[in-house]
């Protein structure tokens, strides 16, 4: 009996447990870790953080995907493995080995340079401490008045956490303050212009104060690139992402900047029993930013290829689509659409938005296992 093992309950590894429950290989072990039983969808965090959804309504709950798929569910996270012991190592100190080997971990936010903030710095990544979180950084702002929260990031993550964190704290206390830091090069740097444009223009009519500034974490708040030290009392950083430290002592091969280096089909480019998705990898044939649009969409191949390894056939590339589709929540029921140079805005678009997440969520519930 041939061991499959699944690390990360990931927009990707959703897709392989839905071919698994759907084909149901025989002869094949198959066991998922994962930290925790529910998986987040991070496209729908934002309006969850704006009041918009329940924790419920943004959460796929994966023992049933599992249950169906014939797969053991272990709820542990992975500190390490060894590519060439062919194992993973828990928690617990145990070590669980292999045959094949799927990771779909993400990556982790890069806080190097905020970490002096101490206390005040929250992280968007880890999805599970920051949802925890949340909820105390309202019931602070509720207390205090003149509450100052700072987002560090001018990607999608940051400009989206600025709308939602700004929507949220308007309804609690109208003297807290919201800024959006992010550096000099501008806001959606990899958008066209004309979203940054929309953007722009959405962020300033909601009152978050942005601050084109890099920014260095310290014990008051922030010191930005000029020289100005700004005092705040909570700062969430969306600030780009950096590899797992566990990726460097791992045996496999990385890509220049740290990640897991793939090939067109996501197996690794040094050990063909391992493959990898989602932010955790590097594509050395292609370009692909680490975006979770990737993830869902090389899902399915993914899922594809890990039965053609262990059963035999024929591997498929993912093939990035040229552009892909942003819908960014405003905050509230808004959104300012991106494809390319095209773009548009308006609460039908937050609609639109609403819809391909909801369907997304259903995609992998137990009802539609049924």
């Amino acid at each position: 009996m041939k061991r499959l093992v699944l690390v990360g309950g990931g927009h990707a590894h959703l897709s392989v447990l839905k071919a698994l429950a759907k084909q149901r290989p025989v002869g094949i072990e198959t066991i998922l870790i994962t930290p925790k039983p529910f998986q987040t969808y991070s496209g729908m965090l934002p309006s969850w953080m704006a009041g918009h959804y329940t924790l419920a309504n943004i959460q796929i709950d994966l023992r049933p995907l599992a249950k169906a798929a014939g797969v053991h569910l272990v709820i542990d996270s992975m500190l390490g493995m060894d590519a060439e012991r062919c194992c993973v190592g828990l928690t617990d100190s145990s070590h669980v080995e292999y045959d094949l080997l799927s990771l779909d971990t993400g990556s982790e936010t890069d806080v190097s340079w905020l970490e002096l903030a101490g206390s005040k710095l929250l992280a968007i990544k880890p999805l599970d401490d920051f949802i925890v979180a949340w909820p105390r950084i309202l019931a602070e702002i509720m207390r205090k008045p003149d509450y100052v929260l700072a987002i560090v990031g001018g990607g999608a993550a940051g400009v989206e956490l600025a709308f939602a964190a700004n929507f949220a704290i308007r309804q609690l206390n109208s003297s807290a303050k919201v800024l959006l830091v992010y550096p000099e090069e501008g806001l959606l740097a990899a958008h066209a212009i004309s979203v940054r444009q929309r953007v722009e223009h959405r962020l300033l009519a909601s009152g978050i104060t942005l601050i084109p500034h890099r920014a260095v974490g310290t014990e008051k708040g922030l010191l930005l690139s000029n020289g100005t030290t700004i005092v705040v009392d909570t700062i969430i950083a969306a600030s780009g992402a950096r590899p797992a430290a566990w990726m460097s002592l791992s045996k496999l091969a990385l890509s220049t900047d740290g990640y897991i280096a793939v090939d067109a089909f996501h197996r690794s480019t040094s050990h063909h029993n391992v493959f990898v998705a989602g932010d955790a990898c590097a594509r050395q044939d292609i370009p692909v930013a680490r975006s979770g649009v990737h993830a869902v969409h090389a899902g399915p191949v993914l899922a594809d290829n890990l039965l053609a390894a262990l059963c035999g056939g024929v591997f498929g590339s993912y093939q990035p689509r040229h552009h892909s589709l942003y819908l960014l929540s405003c905050g509230e029921r808004y959104a300012v659409a991106s494809w390319g140079r095209w773009s548009c805005e308006g609460r039908w678009v937050w609609r639109w938005k609403n819809y391909i997440d909801k369907s997304f969520i259903k995609r992998f519930s137990e009802s539609s296992l049924m």
